[in-house]
């Protein structure tokens, strides 16, 4: 898919990333925000457990994007041991704008960052499809989660709160 110049830049970023990546992608759009997974799930008429949620947290200071289905929360100590790690903290809006230049809301998740480390909670993989912001808070898409993990370059682990 070519990028429209309808879209804004930060999803055009996106866009251009994935089909480097070796994957074309429709874009949904919607009027109303999806930066929640419930808005998201709403507005795009799915589960809020298909919804990918890409959270920022630094773990020792280094960056990790952390790929959460939309009705679990991430238990800091699993992502530590996940990727090897001893403090963790989630990352403010400047740090995550910092680490990754989208807003929260409309974090992907892929990294554009050559440095981010990407893991992603197994539970997430259990769906068929699961649907990821695509550089804002109104844009997303759809995607099978294991061409997600591929495309993300992920590491896939147990994440969630049990």
């Amino acid at each position: 898919m070519t990028p429209s110049p309808d879209f804004p830049y930060s999803t055009r970023r996106v866009i251009d990333e994935l089909a480097a990546r070796g994957h074309d992608v429709e874009i949904l759009w919607s009027s109303e925000t999806t930066r929640s997974a419930a808005e998201a799930a709403a507005a795009l008429g799915t589960s809020v457990a298909q919804i990918v949620k890409s959270l920022v947290f630094l773990v020792d200071g280094r960056p990790i994007l952390a790929l959460m289905s939309g009705v679990n929360r991430l238990d800091e100590a699993k992502l530590a041991r996940a990727v090897g790690g001893t403090s963790v903290k989630r990352a403010n809006a400047d740090e995550v704008r910092s680490h990754t230049t989208f807003v929260i809301g409309g974090v992907p998740p892929i990294s554009l960052n050559p440095e981010m480390r990407v893991v992603c909670d197994a539970q997430l993989t259990t769906f068929s499809v699961v649907y990821a912001a695509a550089g804002t808070p109104n844009h997303n898409f759809a995607v099978d989660p294991d061409r997600l993990v591929k495309l993300a370059g992920a590491e896939v682990a147990d994440l969630k709160v049990d």
